[in-house]
């Protein structure tokens, strides 16, 4: 039974506070509150304390699909097409399960009606990922995907993703090299590695061991993250490898 299924189920209990927790509290319906500045703690009248990895995972889970509400409604309304591309993030990269997909859609649908804003949910966000870049990596890849899946990112969009690559701590190189691999007119395998046509081949080499290395599968399951996560790590590394073997197809690198 994942986390999601713990805290419905009643078998695990703990409080997720700062701003995820009015949405927590709204959207599950027991065990949160958002009294004070910290952000998950167990307390009396419940089940045991989450583990790392579950307190990592039900932070994710409600910081994104709470800042995914956000920016869904952040021109006004909330497309068909953005829906369709949640649902995808939640069945192909997260994996969830049906009663998870339905209860992030319930913690969507919580987040676009709350007055809690999308930066204090990014700020909450990065105080638990902040160490785990690949995370945040994730969260602005998947940004992008909703912000451009009608087909354009309006002004707002944008504005709000540009907050959360500036409360990530993301250089502007950072950004571009990931929305490089939704935004046309920029090489996309070069910006999937974090490389510029003109580096030479040393540097291709030398960024290509280093995001393997970030996103090996074996690694991000040390994390001691949730199996969830796992088949994004496993996405992730073979996206890598099909972008380094078609720069050294098209270099004629050995």
């Amino acid at each position: 039974m994942g986390i999601i299924g713990k805290v419905v189920g009643g078998t695990i209990g703990f409080a997720l506070l700062g701003p995820l927790g009015a949405i927590a509290g709204a959207a599950f319906g027991h065990a949160f509150d958002k009294s004070d500045d910290r952000y998950l703690e167990s307390g009396p009248g419940v089940g045991p304390g989450p583990t790392t990895g579950e307190q990592a995972q039900f932070v994710f889970f409600v910081g994104a699909f709470s800042m995914l509400a956000k920016l869904a409604k952040a021109d006004g309304r909330v497309s068909q097409e953005e829906i369709d591309s949640i649902e995808k993030f939640m069945l192909y990269d997260l994996n969830l399960d049906p009663q998870s997909r339905q209860v992030a859609m319930n913690v969507f649908r919580t987040a676009v009606q709350s007055p809690e804003t999308f930066e204090s949910f990014a700020q909450q966000f990065y105080g638990q990922f902040r160490g785990q870049p690949q995370l945040l990596d994730l969260m602005v890849d998947i940004m992008l995907r909703v912000s451009l899946a009608d087909g354009t990112m309006s002004p707002r969009e944008e504005a709000l993703i540009l907050s959360a690559v500036r409360i990530f701590n993301f250089t502007d190189d950072h950004y571009r090299q990931i929305s490089s691999r939704y935004i046309k007119d920029v090489n996309k395998y070069y910006g999937i590695l974090g490389c510029s046509p003109n580096d030479p081949d040393s540097e291709i080499k030398k960024q290509y061991r280093k995001r393997v290395a970030g996103y090996h599968p074996d690694k991000i399951a040390s994390k001691g993250l949730p199996e969830e996560f796992t088949k994004f790590a496993a996405e992730k590394f073979r996206e890598i490898q099909e972008a380094y073997e078609s720069i050294k197809q098209e270099r004629g690198m050995k």
